[in-house]
């Protein structure tokens, strides 16, 4: 979702002022950050990354600073008070007003601070898309209401809320028009997705995803983030009846405990967790997983912690992004006691990375031999190489040029490492 507000910030920008990407920061007129608030210390590293501006500041007075998303929502103007050389704090929902805050700026030289959070007003203000890429990213609905106890989002993107179904197949046509094969709908709580339909009627995820899978041109639909409390009837279907839509899945689930996910927030159990994926397996056999976990989360016992071991084991996952916890400002988990020394999360964490290593080196050797559908994304850094993803995601490289990005390539799967794979394009019969 960051990339994706980044790439409408470039639009936004190009069309009010006809500003072009520079290729460092000493270059440009306007240097913008756009931050995310969910990892650990994320405060620091913005100024951090301010110390640096502040030197090109100094040079040339005339610039403009600015910081946004979501660490710019949540520390507001102690970024100005800390960094007072900063022209402009805005937060995640306020973006599309960077060219009338620019235009300010270079007028009255005044500092501007836009944290409030209107109903998602922006996507009424951006411009067309001009992504011009391969793949493109769409946001479908913003902000989370689960209130998870460890997670700042509801703090720092708001509610819940939905794009009309007509604002979001109307982008849709838009990126594929400018050449997109694949499309990748957004949100936070992707398929908590509700969003009024051309008929007046209230759409859920499912019925969108079917809308879109049928626009002309659509090669590839994937989707990010998932809540296991939003998947319902209608999101197991359509992994089963659209074969456009690849064979993926980010579901978090953060823990295997009962009692940890409960103290979470989660609203569903590891039982519940294990019929979900029960049931999208039988919809869709090749379907393959991704998960988010916490180590160390407060009050975490050794059981609590075998659970997850377990939960692990019995669900086998393609991959994941496994963290420490920590504190973040402003949640409730932040008012516990985090009472797990940091040593214990650290020697758990590297056994769950260990175990979750070695499913992923299984499941990558069972492509060994297959002939998969790569669309070719970018060279790699191998010279000669180049590298694309499997229908489920997986990274294959191959011998191959820059004339064949944005193909869609038949590979034979030749060799399997710890996070891709190795593949040779198939010459047709």
């Amino acid at each position: 979702m960051n990339e994706y507000d980044s790439s409408r910030m470039v639009d936004l920008m190009q069309e009010a002022y006809g500003l072009r990407l520079v290729g460092t920061p000493e270059d440009a007129d306007v240097i913008l950050m756009n931050t995310c608030s969910v990892r650990e210390k994320a405060e620091e590293k913005v100024y951090s990354e301010l110390g640096r501006y502040r030197k090109i500041k100094d040079v040339r007075p005339d610039i403009i600073i600015g910081v946004g998303g979501c660490v710019a929502q949540q520390e507001g103007e102690r970024i100005q008070k800390r960094a007072p050389f900063v022209d402009m704090v805005f937060g995640p929902q306020t973006y599309h007003r960077l060219p009338e805050m620019v235009k300010e700026i270079r007028r009255e030289r005044v500092h501007l601070l836009a944290t409030d959070m209107p109903e998602i007003e922006k996507f009424d203000h951006l411009p067309k898309a001009v992504h011009g890429g391969f793949a493109a990213y769409v946001t479908i609905m913003e902000g989370c209401d689960k209130f998870c106890t460890f997670c700042v989002v509801p703090y720092t993107r708001g509610p819940e809320l939905s794009r009309p179904v007509a604002d979001v197949m109307r982008e849709c046509r838009e990126v594929l028009d400018a050449g997109a094969l694949e499309i990748t709908l957004l949100g936070q709580n992707v398929n908590g997705y509700i969003g009024i339909g051309p008929d007046g009627e209230e759409w859920d995820f499912s019925m969108l995803l079917y809308a879109v899978a049928n626009l002309p041109g659509l090669k590839r639909l994937r989707f990010f983030t998932s809540h296991p409390m939003e998947v319902n009837d209608g999101l197991i279907e359509a992994f089963a009846e659209l074969p456009v839509l690849m064979p993926f899945l980010h579901l978090p689930v953060q823990s295997g405990s009962n009692r940890i996910l409960k103290a979470m927030h989660r609203g569903h159990d590891r039982e519940h967790y294990f019929r979900l994926i029960e049931r999208l397996r039988e919809a869709r056999q090749d379907l393959a997983l991704s998960s988010d976990f916490i180590v160390g989360f407060p009050h975490e016992t050794d059981e609590d912690f075998a659970d997850t071991m377990h939960l692990v084991e019995r669900v086998r996952f393609d991959s994941a992004f496994s963290f420490t916890y920590s504190p973040r400002p402003g949640t409730p988990a932040s008012k516990v006691a985090d009472n797990v020394p940091q040593a214990v999360k650290d020697e758990r964490l590297q056994q769950l990375l260990a175990l979750l290593r070695q499913q992923t080196r299984e499941l990558h050797h069972a492509h060994i031999g297959r002939t998969e559908d790569v669309l070719v994304e970018r060279a790699s850094k191998s010279e000669g190489d180049m590298q694309g993803r499997t229908p489920d995601f997986k990274i294959v490289h191959f011998p191959g040029t820059p004339g064949q990005v944005g193909q869609i390539i038949p590979m034979r799967i030749t060799a399997a490492y710890g996070q891709s794979l190795r593949g040779e394009p198939v010459e047709p019969a």
